[in-house]
């Protein structure tokens, strides 16, 4: 297993997230444009563990990618390239350390909202449910379990949070932050786009319980579709095969991490613990089942195989 990335040290202006590092190459690219790298970072509890998940960021573009060419010609979106040959040679010279785990984007007037949609109640919406019978104020059906499919999926916008978590919002207060055209719209797109997903996925095995999209604006003020989409870092992923409605599903992403924390003597605040080889290895290999699954190819050492 190759060691983990993370982190980049290119010499663009630079801002770090807790799995990516966001240069601006707009010079470079000769258009307002950034370039996204993921690293083998892996945060849980709003926190960065010490050691990454080797590949883990290669895999998340790579699945990120599938995706995007997947909804290529029905909805636009950020991405340049994500081909190393197709960068300009300023950049090139810099990313080879990279390749793979990069994607060149436009960059955009991001829309300052979460658009999550939800076809299985589970997570923040489950605790919401269990209190209020409503999630970002959509009233649901008495009766409802943890981890139950709902009657149709659900759009529960959110506010993006600096840092920490972010919170839920109701579709009313989304329409007054980005006015109610860019909210009907973000609404539609996002839940399109996540019955498209969840039916694919379906198809191959793995149930999209939720998923979170991102929207910008360029400079023309057309929407486009940003940043990560369908990971098992911005998604639940669970394998179709294991799936038991009213209680807590077996899942493709960071669970893993989060399960082996909650028994360790840690608070949850920084400096998080060491995670041991055996997390580490298991949490790698639910990223490259899901890749698997969904791309209908083989991963092998940070190569992607045909079958």
């Amino acid at each position: 297993m190759s060691k983990a990335l993370l982190a980049t040290d290119l010499p663009f202006p630079k801002r770090s997230g807790k799995v990516r590092d966001v240069y601006d190459v707009s010079d470079e690219a000769g258009q307002p444009a950034l370039l996204i790298v993921a690293t083998d970072r892996i945060s849980a509890f709003d926190c960065i563990m010490p050691n990454g998940i080797p590949e883990k960021g290669k895999l998340l573009t790579q699945i990120s990618s599938f995706w995007f060419e997947r909804f290529t010609g029905k909805i636009d979106h950020h991405v340049i390239t994500t081909n190393l040959d197709e960068l300009p040679s300023s950049l090139r010279a810099h990313a080879k350390s990279i390749d793979g785990r990069f994607v060149l984007g436009k960059k955009t007037h991001v829309v300052p909202i979460e658009c999550v949609a939800r076809g299985y109640l589970a997570g923040s919406g489950w605790k919401e449910y269990q209190s209020s019978q409503s999630v970002c104020d959509i009233v649901l059906p008495a009766g409802l379990t943890q981890c139950g499919r709902l009657p149709n999926p659900i759009f529960t916008p959110a506010t993006k949070a600096q840092s920490g978590h972010d919170q839920n919002i109701s579709f009313e207060i989304a329409a007054r932050e980005a006015g109610a055209e860019l909210a009907t719209m973000l609404r539609d797109l996002t839940l399109k786009l996540y019955a498209e997903a969840a039916e694919y996925a379906a198809s191959r095995g793995i149930i999209i319980a939720d998923t979170k999209f991102e929207f910008g604006l360029d400079d023309a003020g057309k929407l486009i579709l940003i940043d990560e989409i369908l990971t098992p870092d911005s998604s639940r992923f669970w394998p179709a095969d294991q799936y038991v409605p009213g209680r807590d599903q077996p899942s493709y992403d960071k669970q893993f991490v989060r399960n082996w924390l909650e028994t360790q003597p840690w608070d949850k605040t920084p400096p998080a613990p060491l995670l041991p080889a055996n997390v580490v290895a298991g949490t790698r290999a639910r990223y490259v089942e899901a890749f698997e699954k969904l791309t209908g190819r083989c991963w092998s050492s940070g190569e992607v195989q045909d079958p």
